[in-house]
Order: C-alpha cells, then sequence, then structure tokens
C-alpha cells in the first residue's frame, strides 16, 4: 500500500553481518569534510568573509573580531581549504622552489627552516632543490617551472647558475646573493662581519695573517675577501696572504698545513678562515704541526655553526642569522608575487669571541 504524503515510511536497518555500519555509509562518513559553507554558518558570516581571512585579505575589510573568529571555526571544524580549487581561481600554485648550493649544509637547513614557517603561515608549500656549488646552470626540475611555481628563492648562488628558472619569467629572491637580475635581494652584512673580525685581530697586535679563502666562485666568498684585505691595510698596514681551500675540513687541513708550515717565507700569527668547517682544518694544522692555539697561532671562522663550539679550543666566528634569512626571503617573495613592493634587506651579524683566539705571540 503506498503511504501518504504526511505518513512516515519505516525502512528497516541494513546491517554488515557483524552487525556494524553498511560500508556504503562507512564511505560516506569518511568522505565528508568541512566546507567553506560550514565554516561561514559556525562564525556566523558570509562564504565571501570565510575567503577573505583564509585568504590572508581580510585586513581593512574584516574587523579582527571576526577574522578571529572564523580562523577560530575553521579550527574547530578541521577545516583545510581546497589548494586545487584556489589554483584554478587565482592562477597560482602557492608554491615556491627554494634552491641551495647544498642540502646537508647547516646554514642552508636553518635558511630552509626559516623559509618554510614563513610560507607555512600564509598556506604557501616550499619545494627544496640542490644546485652543487652554487654556480653551476640549474636545470629546470620541472617540465614547465612558470605552470608549477609562483617563485623562486636561491641562497648563495650566483644569479647566472638560475638562467633557466629566470627565463620562464618566474619571480625570483635572491639570499646572499649580489644584487643581479632579480626582483628582491636579502643579504647578511658580510663585510661587516670581516671587518669585525679584522678589528678584533688588529687589536690583539696581530700584523702577519693568513686568508683561508674558500675556493668557490661565488659573491659571498668575494665579498668577504676584499673586506677583510681593506680593513687589515687600513687598520694597520697588516700583510695578508691568501690560500685558497675547498670549502671542507680537509680542505682547511691542507691550506693551513701549506700557510703554517716551518720553512715559510713569513709564518702568520693569524688564520682567518671563509667558514668554521675550514677553520676546523686549521686547529688540526697547527696541532699537527706543534702550535698552540692561541698562544702561537690564532684561528678565526665564519658562520657560527655548531662545530664551532665541538672542538676545542672553541673557535671565535662570526654568526649569521640563517634562520632569519630564509624568513625574510619568503615574505620577500610573497610580496613580490602579491604586486607589493619587496624592501631590500640587510641583516646584522655579529662577532663571537672564544678561546681560538689570543694576544700575538
Amino acid at each position: 500500500m503506498r503511504a501518504s504524503r504526511g505518513e512516515g515510511v519505516s525502512v528497516p536497518a541494513q546491517h554488515t553481518r557483524d552487525g556494524g555500519t553498511p560500508r556504503r555509509h562507512q564511505t560516506a562518513a569518511r568522505s565528508a569534510r568541512p566546507t567553506g559553507h560550514d565554516v561561514a554558518d559556525a562564525a556566523g558570516v558570509s562564504q565571501a568573509t570565510v575567503s577573505l581571512v583564509l585568504g590572508g585579505k581580510w585586513e581593512g575589510r574584516v574587523s579582527p573580531r571576526t577574522a578571529e573568529a572564523v580562523r577560530a571555526a575553521a579550527r574547530t571544524l578541521g577545516y583545510r581549504p581546497n589548494l586545487a580549487a584556489r589554483t584554478l581561481r587565482l592562477g597560482r600554485t602557492r608554491t615556491a622552489l627554494l634552491v641551495v648550493p647544498a642540502l646537508t649544509g647547516e646554514f642552508f637547513a636553518a635558511v630552509h627552516q626559516g623559509a618554510v614557517e614563513v610560507a607555512t603561515s600564509h598556506d604557501f608549500g616550499i619545494v627544496l632543490y640542490p644546485s652543487p656549488e652554487g654556480i653551476e646552470k640549474t636545470p629546470d626540475p620541472f617540465a614547465s617551472a612558470r605552470t608549477a611555481l609562483d617563485g623562486v628563492i636561491a641562497s648563495s648562488m650566483a644569479p647566472d647558475a638560475l638562467a633557466t628558472l629566470r627565463g620562464e619569467g618566474l619571480p625570483l629572491v635572491m639570499l646572499d646573493s649580489d644584487e643581479g637580475d632579480c626582483d628582491a635581494t636579502v643579504n647578511v652584512d658580510i663585510a661587516d662581519g670581516m671587518r669585525q673580525v679584522a678589528a678584533h685581530l688588529l687589536a690583539l697586535g696581530h700584523r702577519d695573517v693568513a686568508h683561508l679563502a674558500a675556493d668557490v666562485d661565488s659573491w659571498t666568498f668575494t665579498a668577504r675577501a676584499e673586506a677583510l684585505a681593506h680593513a687589515l691595510r687600513a687598520g694597520g698596514g697588516a700583510v695578508v696572504r691568501t690560500e685558497r681551500a675547498a670549502l671542507s675540513v680537509a680542505g682547511g687541513l691542507d691550506a693551513a698545513t701549506r700557510v703554517l708550515a716551518p720553512g715559510s717565507a713569513r709564518t702568520p700569527t693569524a688564520v682567518v678562515c671563509d667558514d668554521d668547517l675550514l677553520a676546523a682544518g686549521a686547529l688540526k694544522a697547527a696541532r699537527r704541526l706543534g702550535l698552540r692555539v692561541p698562544e702561537e697561532v690564532s684561528v678565526t671562522g665564519f658562520d657560527d655553526l655548531t662545530l664551532a663550539t665541538a672542538v676545542e679550543p672553541e673557535l671565535t666566528t662570526v654568526a649569521l642569522p640563517a634562520q632569519r634569512v630564509g624568513a625574510a626571503g619568503m615574505e620577500a617573495l610573497l610580496a613580490v608575487v602579491e604586486g607589493r613592493p619587496p624592501r631590500p634587506v640587510r641583516l646584522p651579524v655579529r662577532l663571537l669571541e672564544r678561546g681560538s683566539t689570543g694576544p700575538r705571540p
């Protein structure tokens, strides 16, 4: 008999063999996910307001109280924006490429961490891509970078190394690099770091200095060499001998052995290294040659890696704010992508005086 419109129709419950919920109902429950409409209803606002708040474009258009109500509703519901739909709507992938010379370097790991923290807060993703030495041409890691990325952040590299990606017309932010053909730069004050090293050694009476220069053709190491030479000459006519070294502990060991070995025309009383890895090698060379540090020779590093306090004596070195570099780089890229003028950034550095330097013998 057909039920009338006002009568309820009783449908027997269908159970699985073990008495549980039917599989199709379980699938439906699992596939249900909160939508922007759900967030709007929970917060008591329109979906347009939800889009503004969660898209980071609410300032000046939505009150802070309402914005927080929307964010709270999204957190409570476990809402996540549909990034694929947003990409189609805005023509953006919300993905940035971070290119670094090496994936294993402590400095670059901190740069990556800083960039990721800022990117995550803006619903961006970071793809990490290595380019050994940072001076060779970097192949395009995607069939068409233009369609896969919103922009590129490159750390401690020559602009020419990114010719392929730059040719795609992608926004480019350079970190710790020359201000070349790019949209924005974020640098640390490398020159001031070397000036601080020079002033420290001159104050200790050193006039014969060896410079272990990293054998890498990039702006950051050129800037270190030029700043050191100028500061030592200007501060009292110190003699500087430059020795090229592979950027490793072994490279520092070999180069320092050459400049500190007995019979050298003029044995330095201080060894300035472009990197803490080179400085660790210089400490090994001094010990093997029977030279006491810092009583007979002083050694300085650069970067303040974990290694700097793992050696004995601990290294006098220049601390670089690597994590802040990555964060500022991502902020600059966001500004370029959103059509805002990025501001040039130069972050300060500081000398950390430890046990590897002392008065001239």
